[in-house]
Formats: structure tokens, sequence, C-alpha cells
């Protein structure tokens, strides 16, 4: 038996974990692994769980000025193959990594809520919330500009290195998409879960490692706090069980285990969830092949796998949750 955990009730989650496709799950408990299913060395397609892994990124830039969250794409000088209009220039690099840029050009790579998509011009910059991968996109541009750095470098030397990943590969991580509709791509991760664990832990210590501090608290606290209320959504999304950061979801659930959580969430079953009030990391894998992943992001192969979804994550995490002692 885990320590501080009920046996009985480990043995119903890897019985649930079974009748799933998962190929991993990992539990930490502050810094220690309390339990984990399957593989977690096995590295994979981070899917969307990719955009709150950039927000952490963007916080020492922040904080040291690099980065001024109040700066229009006009001002950054963003434009695409088609175009954008004055209004979708006035966008900032805040409504952006709200999901709220007010841009509804073609996204440069699949993953976004392509059908709930607003016509262009209908929402002015930071009013309106839509799952869009054309602002997650370009904020890896902006990034990119403004730091002078590349994403993938920067989950390099911010994250890999200074948190000991233990599988990480940067030959692996990848930027995908489909040039001819959008100059933005998206800047894929593939890491493994005990990787991603690191990252949860990081954020849960607000962004302190063994006393360095690698990112700002404030920043975590910021990025990780709702910004825009599930009732302040529209569509799918709207009254839903999230609320959202900056590129991180917000669980609204009331018990008092899930206040101040935050999770990043991918396709297919990628899940990274922070649970402070019990200091708790809960990773969650469906892996998938690097050959699928990149044939999904050129729009060769639009086929659908067995995956777990956002409420059955939300199942196995309420499991772990009542399993506590």
């Amino acid at each position: 038996m885990e320590a501080g955990f009920d046996a009985g009730g480990l043995v119903a989650l890897d019985a649930r974990l079974d009748a799933l496709p998962t190929t991993s799950l990992m539990v930490c408990r502050g810094a220690r692994v309390v339990h984990s299913y399957g593989d977690v060395s096995e590295q994979s397609y981070l899917a969307s769980t990719r955009k709150s892994i950039l927000s952490m990124l963007y916080g020492p830039h922040v904080a040291n000025g690099t980065i001024d969250l109040s700066l229009t794409l006009e001002q950054l000088g963003i434009d695409d193959v088609e175009g954008l209009t004055s209004a979708e220039r006035q966008a900032t690099i805040r409504d952006v990594l709200k999901s709220s840029s007010g841009v509804y050009y073609p996204a440069g790579s699949p993953g976004g809520d392509d059908a709930g998509t607003p016509a262009r011009g209908s929402q002015r910059p930071g009013a309106y919330f839509h799952y869009n991968n054309w602002d997650f996109n370009v904020a890896g541009a902006i990034f990119e500009q403004l730091t002078g750095t590349s994403v993938h470098d920067a989950l390099g030397d911010q994250l890999a290195v200074p948190l000991g990943f233990q599988d990480f590969d940067l030959s692996r991580q990848r930027m995908l998409g489909y040039p001819d509709k959008s100059r933005f791509l998206a800047y894929h991760m593939f890491l493994s879960a005990r990787d991603m664990a690191r990252i949860g832990l990081l954020a849960l210590r607000r962004g302190d490692w063994g006393g360095r501090q690698l990112i700002p608290p404030a920043w975590i606290d910021e990025s990780t706090r709702t910004q825009i209320d599930a009732t302040e959504m529209q569509g799918k999304y709207r009254d839903g069980p999230y609320g959202y950061g900056y590129y991180w979801w917000t669980p609204r659930d009331p018990a008092p285990q899930w206040r101040g959580a935050f999770q990043a969430s991918g396709h297919f079953g990628q899940f990274l969830l922070c649970l402070p009030a019990v200091d708790l990391v809960i990773v969650h894998r469906r892996a998938v092949s690097d050959a699928k992943a990149m044939a999904r992001n050129a729009g060769i192969d639009k086929t659908e796998e067995p995956a777990v979804s956002a409420g059955q994550f939300l199942e196995i995490a309420g499991m772990v949750v009542a399993a506590l002692r």
C-alpha cells in the first residue's frame, strides 16, 4: 500500500485504467511518487498539453521585461499569409494568452475548436474566448521573436536541464502544421510521463525547484488562476467543468481538495493536473506514435483512435483524490 493512500482505492483505480486506452499514469504527492501505472518513461506526443508548458516558459521573460503582455500584434509586426485586419492587429499578447485575441484566421495546425470558430471581425480583441490554434501557434512565434530563443530550445534550457528530465530528446521536438494556410505552425513537444510530472511539481511549487526560483511565483499564480470563467464561454465550453487561465484549464469542482487546481489537457488523453490543496500532481498519458502525430498535423490522417476524454480523466483524478487518507 502506498503511504497516505487507501490500497483498495488504488486497486480500483488500476482496474479503471485497464478498461481505458491509458498507457501510463503517475501520481506524485510532493516530491514523492506514490503511484504509477504503465511505462512512465515512454516519450510521446503531448498534443495541446504543450500550450500550458509554453505558458510556463513565458514567465521569466515577462518578469524581466523581455515580454510585455500589453504589446499588440501590430506593434510586433505580426501578420499572416492573407493578411490580418487593422482590428485584429489590436489584440495584445495577453489576449492571445487567454485565447481571446478575436483573430479567427485559419490555424496552421489542427487541434482547436474549428467547428465553433466565429466569423472574422465578429468579436473585438479580448472580449470573447475561443479555443483557437491560431492564438496558440502565434504565441510561440511571439515568444521566439521577443526572446531570440526557439520554443524547443527554451523547453530544454528552462525546464529539461534544471529539472533533470530523464527522457528528454531535443531532436524529437518538432514544428508541425500547414504552412500553406498560416505562417504560424505548432511547436509540438514529445515528453514522458515522469518528465511531465517534474513540470507539474515545479508549477505546484510556484516555480521553485530545490531552492532555485525557475519561474516567478507571481506568474504561476496569474497564469493558473481563472481568467475566464466557464459562464463567460460560448459553445461547448459554456458552463462546463473548466474555466481558463493563460493556457491552463481551471477545474470548477467546489470540493476543498480541488481549490486552486489547474490542468493541462491534450488530445487522445494527455493530462497534467496540479492540486495545490492536497500537494498532488497527476499525469495521464495515452501514447501516440510519432507517425500518427505527424500525419495528423499534416492533415493526412484524420481518423480518430481510442482516447481518454477530459470527463474520463476527471473521473480518474476523482478516484485518486478519494483514495487519499
